[in-house]
């Protein structure tokens, strides 16, 4: 499909916000999907080509937290069996459901999010016990990565707070994991898409570079100073976009209503 300069820049940024975001605090997709729908890229195309663009970033940002020693593999390699399963089967859903359907529930996701992470409880930095054990989290996790492979905004922030409340981490080292767990539901995701022919290569590779640089900014800035000040950001973005969605008159929302 053809873009203007002027999109495809909008795009760019989006994508360096994303992914500096994403890395602090997951989420980067309440940003960059709705951009993509914006630029006016058909629904399913936006989650396949987000997909590309946002596993190349999260690999990145995987490979910064584990030269800082925050990464657990072993320790989260069940987890990411099941988040990997379960964004396969999601992505495959998602291909075969009416693209009308997935424009209309956007925006309903989005606000959504926006008020899970305005009213959502502060996370804790310091680990506490774990409520469940490695098959536990495999299960969570795989019902996550469903929801990654269905839609994706947000994932990042629901597996960091199932590894906070679930798996007893600190908010910095459920930061760092939830990357992890991220790449693979990302890849599972991705696969999926290039199956289904779905993925726009030159966009999400050209998004991707701009999400690595975002990606090792946010990974430095959450060793560094934690999460501070994302979830504000979140809010305030994922209710711009809706609103900008809702704006169009020929979102299928407005004709279900």
């Amino acid at each position: 499909m053809h873009l203007t300069v002027d999109a495809l820049a909008f795009l760019l940024f989006v994508a360096f916000l994303a992914g500096c975001v994403d890395a602090m605090a997951g989420g980067g997709g309440l940003l960059t999907i709705p951009a993509l729908l914006t630029a006016g890229v058909p629904p399913v195309a936006a989650l396949a080509t987000n997909k590309l663009q946002s596993m190349i970033g999260t690999g990145s940002a995987v490979l910064a937290y584990l030269r800082a020693g925050r990464v657990d593999i072993r320790g989260f390699a069940i987890p990411a069996c099941g988040a990997f399963v379960g964004s396969a089967l999601g992505a495959t859903a998602v291909q075969r459901i009416d693209p009308g359907f997935l424009a209309a529930f956007v925006p309903v996701l989005l606000i959504s999010m926006g008020f899970y992470f305005l009213l959502a409880p502060k996370m804790s930095e310091a680990d506490r016990h774990a409520r469940l054990g490695r098959w536990g989290l495999a299960a969570v996790c795989a019902a996550i990565g469903f929801y990654d492979g269905f839609f994706g905004p947000g994932t990042g922030s629901f597996l960091t707070m199932a590894l906070v409340a679930l798996g007893g981490l600190g908010l910095v080292r459920a930061i760092a994991n939830t990357k992890f767990l991220n790449l693979a539901t990302n890849l599972a995701g991705l696969l999926a898409m290039i199956a289904g022919g779905k993925v726009l290569w030159l966009l999400g590779i050209g998004m991707a570079a701009a999400n690595v640089c975002g990606n090792q900014l946010g990974a430095w800035c959450a060793i560094r100073f934690g999460g501070k000040g994302v979830r504000p950001l979140l809010v305030v973005m994922s209710f711009a976009l809706t609103i900008k969605l809702l704006a169009d008159p020929k979102n299928p929302l407005w004709q279900w209503l």
